[in-house]
């Protein structure tokens, strides 16, 4: 059940949420309207989706300070379905998208995150990083000369203006960068590009409505599709999201409540014009890096968005875009690991090899969980591999008994199943074989299977077996899955032969 955060996550860090809040909600801004532009929306839905998805994820969120919003990983999901079917069908899909991802939550998906190694995260931070600075050179092509100035006088402030004594702890640099540069470009009369050149901001607020489509099976076969791919894609960016914000503050947070709260926050956007969206690692950093902490600066993100897009879109339109590029510059160099560079000499060829398939195959197909299922996958593949070496016999003649003591150490499963079978020796002349498994573990059906014709082809030479010192686990599972006690599958197990 999800639950009000405790008093300290929303006014324990006021003066910096507030802060960070407003520089958050200028950032979201562009974004949001890019987003709706690649999904072939009005530019309202993205920013009504931003401002829907931070407010309500500020409540019932399981990270704090994190910021979810409109995104480009789900708007590239959602283009065939506003082509082929409009508008109303991907608010629909937005609602299904978020009790989805609410039942994700109750079924503890969030825990999946601990299977995700740390050279996977830090090669979705390093991917990240590169596609950040990427999606910024737009802005920097074909541009003239003033572009280029206010983007590298932006970086100037963003990075210096925190090493002014006093005041340069106090304000965000981003927040300075965004406002003296809108001065002065707006005082000299730059012919630069602007966030008023990004598209039209809405007039109104957005109004609850439901969605105008026939609740049938035809419509669920339209949706459900799209709607599994934006649960996927959406509750993988969170959780990666949730755990660098985790390191990047010291702290934990609860990943199954993220999953709900998520889909909630998805939910209401879908009920308010809204397209589905998730977290923002881009948007959470300069949150961080801003002073934001706890809850209240993802609910003033959205509230501050929502006011400026609405009541103040007048100067919002000022804003040039090069401000917003030095800021996202400076988030693309605060992703990226650097660390991960240097290490490379000290971390293993399988670390390395997985963090640098991540950063590829993200940048490559611009697409997170491609990124991410990979690595995992070669992970998951390393340390099979791996494990498997850890597992020898080591062998004992007895010639008082006629007796061979075969002592198993390390585990046993598919990877190592064949290796264990090639360790024994079955045209060795005794009158008894013992497999000694108390320092070894049966994993899986595999290891059953690989233990059958060890002793299967043991008794065809007329050997005695005894198998001792198996633990509870390994008991269980030989006791359920294993045959060399049945004859009835022995002819199968050894083929026929």
């Amino acid at each position: 059940m999800l639950f009000l955060s405790k008093k300290a996550e929303w006014f324990g860090n006021v003066r910096g949420d507030i802060l960070a809040g407003l520089v958050v909600a200028l950032a979201l801004i562009p974004e949001a309207i890019a987003f709706s532009i690649i999904a072939g929306l009005d530019p309202k839905v993205g920013l009504y989706a931003s401002f829907a998805i931070a407010v309500t994820i500020s409540i019932v969120g399981g990270r704090p300070g994190m910021i979810s919003a409109a995104t480009g990983a789900m708007a590239l999901l959602m283009v065939s379905l506003v082509k082929n079917h409009g508008l109303e069908y991907l608010l629909a899909a937005t609602i299904l998208t978020g009790l989805l991802q609410i039942v994700a939550g109750y079924l503890k998906l969030g825990s999946l995150m601990s299977f995700v190694s740390q050279s996977v995260v830090t090669g979705f931070v390093n991917a990240l990083g590169i596609l950040i600075f990427m999606a910024q050179l737009p802005e920097l092509t074909n541009v003239t000369w003033h572009v280029y100035a206010m983007t590298a006088a932006g970086l100037g402030i963003i990075y210096l203006f925190p090493l002014i004594p006093g005041i340069g702890k106090v304000i965000p640099a981003p927040l300075v960068c965004i406002v003296g540069l809108t001065v002065v470009s707006t005082y000299l009369g730059l012919d630069i590009r602007t966030v008023g050149d990004m598209g039209k901001l809405p007039d109104s607020l957005p109004i609850f409505s439901i969605p105008n489509i026939p609740f049938n099976f035809e419509t669920l076969a339209i949706i459900f599709p799209y709607a599994a791919g934006l649960v996927m894609v959406g509750l993988l960016e969170s959780l990666m999201t949730a755990t660098i914000v985790d390191d990047l503050t010291d702290t934990g947070s609860d990943k199954n409540r993220e999953c709900k709260g998520q889909g909630i926050a998805n939910i209401v956007a879908g009920f308010f014009g809204g397209m589905a969206g998730c977290a923002m690692i881009g948007q959470s950093i300069i949150n961080i890096k801003s002073g934001g902490r706890g809850r209240l600066s993802a609910l003033l993100a959205g509230v501050f968005l929502l006011i400026m897009v609405v009541f103040l879109s007048k100067w919002l339109t000022l804003i040039p875009m090069a401000a917003l590029v030095a800021v996202m510059i400076m988030v693309s160099i605060g992703t990226f690991s650097w660390r991960s560079i240097k290490n490379i000499k000290k971390h293993p060829l399988s670390t390395n090899l997985v963090m640098i398939t991540t950063v590829v195959v993200v940048v490559y197909t611009h697409n997170l969980a491609y990124g991410v299922f990979v690595g995992v996958l070669m992970a998951a593949l390393f340390f099979a591999n791996k494990i498997s070496h850890f597992m020898y016999i080591e062998k004992e003649f007895r010639e008082d008994q006629n007796a061979i003591i075969y002592r198993i150490h390390g585990q046993v499963f598919f990877n190592s199943s064949e290796r264990f079978i090639s360790q024994f020796n079955f045209k060795e002349a005794a009158d008894k074989v013992v497999i000694d498994l108390e320092k070894a573990h049966f994993w899986d059906i595999s290891a059953v299977a690989a233990l059958d014709k060890v002793v299967i082809k043991f008794r065809r030479e007329g050997t005695e077996v005894e198998i001792k010192g198996l633990n509870n686990a390994s008991q269980t599972i030989i006791d359920r899955f294993g045959v060399y006690d049945n004859p009835a599958e022995i002819d199968r197990i050894m083929g026929g032969h």
